[in-house]
């Protein structure tokens, strides 16, 4: 079993000062191995890594607090850039393979229209991904599409959008194990954090497909 966190679109210090409270005391260190973000971060990041500890620290330009969280163990860090993101070392896509699946990362706002379904599925297939994690909506969603699914994570700060200013918190936490995945979906609703989740179980025509 391998956990998976996948967020972005945070936007500090620019239209958020932080993660919600209640998110930071849900990431428990020593759980997650992998850390994906889809962009806009819109800070300097820092990750240190000391013998079995990992840090990241997400600190803002503005007074260098440090704002995310620190994780025990070993932490990968997979990050792709935002349109409003300064640091130009990460790259506007990446792919990546964890246990059975293979994962697509793009902040999504190449993809036009926005959100669009039909583009999106293309990404897909061009990545030649069983999971598409994407972001700059600020919106949740997740569903499956040709025999693959694909992941919008949200903003986990809240952060409002050019589309609409009134956006729920989000994240999600992807529980992957085998060929099955288990997609969870924490969203801030009116003070608290609600809970959905999606289950996804890799075909054999599908794993051939990759």
């Amino acid at each position: 079993m391998v956990l998976v966190l996948a967020l972005g679109d945070l936007h500090v210090p620019h239209r958020a000062p932080d993660l919600p409270a209640k998110f930071k005391s849900m990431l428990v260190p020593g759980k997650i191995q992998h850390i994906i973000c889809t962009g806009n971060l819109c800070i300097k990041e820092y990750s240190l890594k000391m013998g079995l500890i990992t840090v990241f620290l997400c600190k803002n330009s503005y007074d260098n607090s440090v704002f995310l969280v620190v994780f025990t163990g070993s932490v990968d860090l997979h990050i792709t850039r935002g349109e409003y993101d300064e640091e130009t070392r990460y790259p506007e896509t990446k792919t990546l393979t964890i246990g059975q699946f293979k994962l697509g990362l793009c902040h999504g706002h190449q993809v036009i229209p926005w959100g669009d379904l039909d583009s999106l599925a293309m990404l897909q297939r061009q990545l030649d991904v069983d999971i598409l994690v994407t972001g700059h909506t600020h919106q949740f969603t997740a569903y499956k599409h040709e025999g693959g699914v694909v992941i919008n994570p949200g903003s986990a700060t809240g952060a409002y959008s050019s589309i609409t200013y009134d956006v729920n918190p989000s994240f999600v936490l992807m529980d992957i194990d085998g060929l099955r995945v288990v997609v969870y979906v924490y969203e801030l609703i009116d003070g608290e954090v609600k809970v959905d989740k999606i289950d996804f179980k890799k075909t054999t025509t599908t794993q051939s497909a990759h």
